[in-house]
């Protein structure tokens, strides 16, 4: 220090002077206090306790530097000290870790203050232990925070190559070491498509990954020009989740794909996803959020092969085998207003025959006839089924 007297800096130069004496002892003291006091480090593999042993040894010799300077170079600690260490340690190792890795190493210069220090200069090495191992603690603070924001950084850049992988319908190998490198495991998966609101694509992020863990969910999100784009994994209800997540979604419709059994069968829920976002506006009232499958003739109009195709095998080609009295009470109660009794009188049966049969086109597809929401959606298999049937084929 500037001020410093003559007897102090007598005190700091041979208080130094043994320090460097016994310099060559402490890191194999540290290590041994660490066996004893830190559990985790028991635990940990030898070449990571080699890393410790390297950070713990320069973290010693960098403060005998510092206390023969007069304490004079603290702002530069952090370099010193964690450089030393390869970039693996601070994947491995927590703060809270490293704050007990410092600690330990102060106790153990401590024990041996007496001895350290000269005589009468007990007191100023103790101060200059206090203020070096803070020092130090705001350094692994400062070098942590920094790997964390170039983690966050390139799980972005990760998460928007999946999302995109994914839209592209490319399961190839990329998208496994991708998602095995952001740790993706979780199953089932389904994927949500909307409008990005007005924020910065990396305020998104942190808001939905903050929504998902208080739902207990694991999201993997992208901003792909106007559209935001989120993939959810975990959820025992997705168009709950969905509901939640819903609020972080710019205006307009927030569409949920089907369910897929991992990340790398997700395209197809990706696909419906869009292709429902795209064909919402033809149902303005549409709830928000809404599964693709609930847009399903608006997605058939609008070109959706996906959606054509499954409402003539899966809603279409039921009706038609289950005979022609089943198509035709159908096909007539649409074009009758949903009259029960007009139906029954163009086909000379009773209104109850009438409403077994519409019972049963709900048993087979799923739809509800007497619905409107369910007769649009039949209406629409039986025209695209009729194309089918004209043509041969789909």
């Amino acid at each position: 220090m500037t001020n410093e007297s003559a007897e102090s800096r007598a005190l700091r130069e041979e208080t130094t002077r043994r320090l460097e004496t016994a310099l060559s002892t402490f890191g194999v003291a540290a290590l041994g206090r660490m066996e004893e006091r830190l559990p985790w480090f028991r635990r940990m593999p030898a070449e990571q306790r080699s890393w410790i042993g390297l950070v713990a040894q320069t973290s010693i010799a960098a403060f005998v530097d510092w206390f023969r300077n007069g304490e004079r170079t603290r702002v530069a600690l952090g370099g010193e000290v964690f450089a030393t260490a390869p970039r693996e340690m601070m994947r491995t190792i927590r703060l809270q870790h490293t704050v007990d890795m410092i600690r330990v190493i102060s106790e153990v210069v401590e024990t041996r203050l007496h001895d350290l220090a000269a005589p009468g200069g007990e007191a100023q090495l103790r101060e200059a232990i206090l203020r070096y191992t803070r020092e130090v603690a705001f350094s692994a603070a400062q070098v942590y925070a920094r790997a964390a924001e170039t983690r966050g950084a390139w799980d972005a850049r990760l998460e928007a190559l999946v999302v995109d992988s994914l839209l592209r319908g490319d399961g190839d190998d990329g998208l496994h070491s991708w998602a095995a490198a952001l740790g993706w495991t979780t199953k089932p998966v389904v994927v949500i498509a909307g409008h990005a609101p007005e924020d910065s694509s990396e305020a998104i992020a942190d808001q939905i990954k903050l929504a998902a863990r208080r739902l207990r969910v694991d999201v993997l999100s992208g901003v792909q020009g106007s559209r935001l784009i989120v993939i959810v994994g975990g959820a025992e209800d997705p168009l709950a989740a969905a509901r939640q997540l819903s609020a972080k979604f710019g205006q307009g419709p927030v569409v949920v794909g089907p369910e897929a059994p991992d990340l790398y069968g997700a395209t197809a829920s990706a696909k419906a996803a869009l292709a429902g976002l795209r064909a919402a506006v033809g149902w303005p009232d549409a709830p928000r959020p809404v599964a693709a499958s609930e847009l399903l003739p608006e997605r058939a109009l609008d070109g959706d092969e996906a959606a054509r195709k499954y409402l003539v095998e899966q809603v279409f080609a039921p009706i038609q085998a289950a005979g022609a009295p089943l198509l035709d009470t159908l096909t007539t109660y649409l074009e009758q207003g949903s009259s029960l009794e007009a139906t029954a009188r163009l086909l000379y049966v009773h209104p109850n025959t009438v409403r077994y049969r519409l019972r049963r086109v709900s048993e087979l597809t799923g739809l509800t006839p007497t619905d409107g929401r369910g007769a649009f959606t039949l209406r629409i298999a039986l025209v695209l089924g009729r194309f089918t049937d004209r043509s041969g084929s789909f």
